[in-house]
Parts: structure tokens; sequence; C-alpha cells
């Protein structure tokens, strides 16, 4: 039989969440080693007279818990190739024990069995204190390996290891960067064990102020659940306004005063099962044109100024996101809190030189390090310069952004002459075409043509997209002139020749330049 490991479980902290199994190992161990001796169910191994090692010394010499932890693993292995042993843990062997997934990666690559024998984890302890059904979603994490990224404000939340008060000092400025400072969490101590045992409600802000915070001390963050309890209209939805003072404290207390939860809390509503006909219909690939509506919407309350307009058409983009995110939460695809981590996460790779080491010289070297980056987490595979450049997108849009793209791997004019001389080229070319009545090469040369513009366009460092729409509003602005000329002298279009009809364009375009 080759080297054999076994990894017991200690249990919470009392003798009685030690499993038999696992007590039977301890007592048949030909050689015991604790991780830490610094647990209250040791005190009932040596009253039993169990001898035991420890690697105590370890968290003395270390520097830091990942330079200690492989130190522990290093050690296990070496003891194993002299004969079989037992590794006891706190807890259970599988729940926050950096050393035991380790140690079973270790084991795995040397061909050494680890055989894992359960005991009461501090979270079976925990959930009757904090009142949790594990069930309904609850996220687990350590504080010693955490960042605002891993945190979800939507989840019941525990986080293990708060073992000192500098511990908890980093923990409460982590949890702020997402909760606010006078949220209510419950610190738990010991939990299971009698007369240790604590667990104390307080505001985030006083995490590090509780003097009694140990090895054995956990940090449970309650979830940030909308109060949907009773009928509501939707003009109360919106306006948030019915709510009685008492439930304006609760939302308060719950964190519902971000306005994003309570938008997702509002759409999971309308998805729901007594919720709104049309809203549960939906799909990804029904609202794909609503999405591009409202994205137009903003592009016309930019060009118009208006600050309230572009804050309510801000917000209709917003809701299909919300709307696409909470739909593929429904199927189990993803969430919005997955989208928003995601984006931040993107946001934060690709702008080393504001969160890393990197330094850039201007604007052109940001975007060449975007695409370098870019290009690094897509992987091996080579992909082309043109690729997710989506075929959707409106046609001037596309080869503009074409071109931007083949420019910057050194695909472009030296300067403005070539494309404009191009521009000439392609319309006589068209000229041509319709000499010889030619649809087909019409066609052909009045996009070649169009594409030209766009490339001289990007020489100038005008958006075609956005001149043709000035223009466009330009033509809408005076034709409605005219109507209104003709208006004012009663008169139709019919009454009128194309040469008066010019009369007044020149006369509204005359107008309107002297008011500008």
């Amino acid at each position: 039989m080759g080297a054999h490991i076994q990894v017991v479980g200690l249990g919470a902290g009392d003798p009685g969440h030690l499993t038999l199994a696992g007590w039977q190992a301890i007592q048949k161990a030909e050689r015991l080693i604790l991780r830490t001796q610094v647990h209250p169910t040791v005190a009932y191994l040596q009253q039993a007279g169990i001898h035991f090692e420890t690697f105590d010394h370890l968290y003395d010499e270390a520097s830091s818990f990942a330079e200690l932890y492989p130190q522990m693993v290093e050690a296990l292995m070496e003891a194993a190739s002299a004969g079989s042993l037992v590794f006891a843990v706190p807890g259970h062997p599988c729940v926050g024990e950096k050393t035991v997934e380790l140690l079973v990666e270790a084991a795995s690559a040397a061909g050494v069995t680890v055989e894992i024998i359960p005991g009461l984890s501090f979270l079976e302890a925990l959930y009757p204190l904090v009142g949790v059904d594990p069930s309904q979603g609850l996220l687990v994490l350590d504080a010693l390996d955490l960042s605002p990224l891993d945190l979800s404000p939507r989840h019941d939340t525990v986080v293990t290891q708060v073992f000192s008060r500098p511990v908890a000092s980093e923990l409460k400025l982590t949890l702020m960067e997402v909760y606010p400072d006078e949220y209510p969490i419950t610190v738990v101590r010991a939990a299971g064990v009698p007369g240790l045992e604590k667990v104390c409600a307080v505001a985030l802000f006083e995490l590090d102020r509780l003097s009694w915070i140990d090895h054995l001390t956990s940090v449970f963050i309650p979830a940030q659940v909308a109060a949907m309890t009773g009928e509501r209209s939707p003009e109360a939805w919106e306006s948030g306004q019915d709510h009685s003072d008492k439930d304006k404290e609760q939302d308060q207390d719950q964190g519902q005063g971000t306005p994003l939860n309570r938008l997702m809390e509002v759409m999971r509503c309308l998805l729901g099962p007594e919720g709104c006909p049309w809203d549960r219909e939906q799909t990804h690939q029904s609202l794909k044109p609503y999405l591009l509506e409202e994205a137009y919407e903003v592009l016309d309350a930019i060009d118009e100024g208006n600050d309230e307009h572009l804050t309510e058409e801000l917000g209709d983009v917003l809701l299909q996101v919300v709307f696409h995110g909470v739909i593929a939460e429904q199927r189990g695809a993803f969430a919005v809190d997955d989208v928003i981590r995601a984006i931040t996460e993107k946001m934060l790779r690709r702008h080393p030189h504001v969160f890393a080491d990197a330094t850039v010289s201007g604007a052109e070297e940001v975007v060449t390090n975007w695409d370098m980056i870019k290009r690094q987490e897509k992987g091996a595979v080579p992909e082309s310069v043109l690729g997710k450049i989506p075929a959707s997108w409106p046609a001037l849009q596309r080869a503009q952004k074409i071109q931007a793209k083949a420019a910057r791997v050194g695909f472009d004019w030296p300067d403005a002459e070539g494309p404009r001389a191009k521009v000439l080229e392609e319309w006589q070319e068209l000229l041509e075409a319709i000499e010889r009545n030619d649809q087909a090469h019409m066609r052909e040369e009045l996009g070649d043509l169009l594409f030209a513009v766009v490339n001289l366009a990007r020489f100038l460092q005008v958006h075609p997209e956005e001149a043709l729409h000035r223009t466009v509003d330009k033509f809408v602005r005076r034709f409605q002139g005219i109507e209104g000329l003709l208006r004012q002298e009663k008169r139709s279009w019919e009454d009128c020749t194309l040469a008066q009809l010019d009369e007044y364009w020149d006369k509204v375009k005359q107008e309107e330049r002297q008011r500008h």
C-alpha cells in the first residue's frame, strides 16, 4: 500500500463536533499532525492522552500565508513518505482550508492517496445563529484573499478567517467599497462552542472596534433584498413615494437606497410569476430593437445638450441592460452582478497605466496598449484585425471602424491627399457606370464612393455617421421651415412649382444663417 494521508476535521470547536470516523482515525493514528493547537477541541485531545505534533512554529517563521501553507504541505508530503499519518484541521477539511486544497493537489501529483474525514464546520453552527438557509444562496469568502469584485450584495455572505482586528479593519475597508458604512452585519465568534460563542450585530463601520475578535471569528453580511410585500402601483414603484416611514427605515437598513439594486428588484418582480405579461414574454432576441432604439435616443439627447433628457435616456439604456441581465439570471446563465464584475475587471486590466505600474506617453499609446492587452486576453489563436466588428452596425459607422482598425496595423494612406484622390476616382467611376446605365456597377461604384468618403472623413477627423445625422437633421429643419411658410401663406405643396419651392428653401436657409 502506498503513502496515505487521512485529513480529519476537528469540528467548529466543541468535542461533539468531531465525527465518530474522525475520532477513530485520531485514536488509531501512528502520527498525528495538527495544523494548529489553537482550537478548543485540542484540549479534549490532550485530556484523552492523544499525542500530536503541530505546525504552530511555522506561523512565527513564515512572512505570509502564501508562504506558510506550501511549507505545511511540503512537510506533510515528506512525513507521508515515511509512513501513513493523520492531519487534523479546524472545522471541515473542505471549508476554508487552503492547506487541504494544496495538499490534495500535491498528493495527486505524487501518487499519494488522501482521505477526507469530515467534521462539523463553523458554517453549520453559524446558520441558526444568523437565521440563514444556505439553500437560498450563500456566498462564502476568505477575508485573507478578498477584493470588492468578489462581493455580491444580492446574496447572503459569510466572510471567514477574520482572525484579528487588523484583518477586520482591512475587511471593513473592502466591504465599504460595496456596502454603505452603516450597513448591518453580524460578527460571530466560536460558533457552536459553549462558553466561547459570541454573536454581535453591529454597523459595518464598527467592525474593527470589537476587542474580542480572534481566530474563530467570522462575519455575516445579509443580502440586499427588496421588501416587495403588499400591492403597489407602477407609479408607486417608479417614484417610491408610497413607502411608510417604517418601510423607508427598513429599506435603508437593507441597503435599498442603492438605485441599481432597486431597479433590479423591480425587473425581477415584473418578470416573476405575478409580473407583467408583456415583460415575461420578452427574450434577448425580441429586445434587440429596443436596445438599439434607446442607444440612438441617448445620442439625440447628447446633441441637444439637454442634461435632463440625457438622464432619462441613459436610464432607458440601463433598463435594457438590467432587463437582459434578469432574463439571463432566470435561465441560470449569468446575472447583472456578473456583467458589472466582468466589465470592472476588464477596465482594471486594460488600464495598467492607472491601476498598475505601466506608463504611457499619451492617448494614442493608451489605444495601442488596449489592443495589445485585448490580443493577449484572447490567447494564442490569432484573430483577424477586423474581427469583432458587428455586421449589424450602421454601414457608415462600420466602415469608419474597419478603416481605423486597418490603419492601426499600417494599412493606411500617409496623409489626406490619398483618400481625397480616391474620392475623385470613385466619383468618376460612378459617373461612367451611370452613363452606361449599368445598375449593378452603379450600386457597386456608389458603395465604393461612400467608403472612400468615410475614409476621407477619418483623415479630416469628422465622424461620418454624426456628420450625416447632422445633415439629415438640417434637411428636416429646413423642410419643416418650408411647411411653416406654406401654412403662413395658406398654400399647399401642390400649389407650388419646384422653382417656387427652391425659393422657399433659400429663404429658410437664409433665415437660419441669420439666427446663427
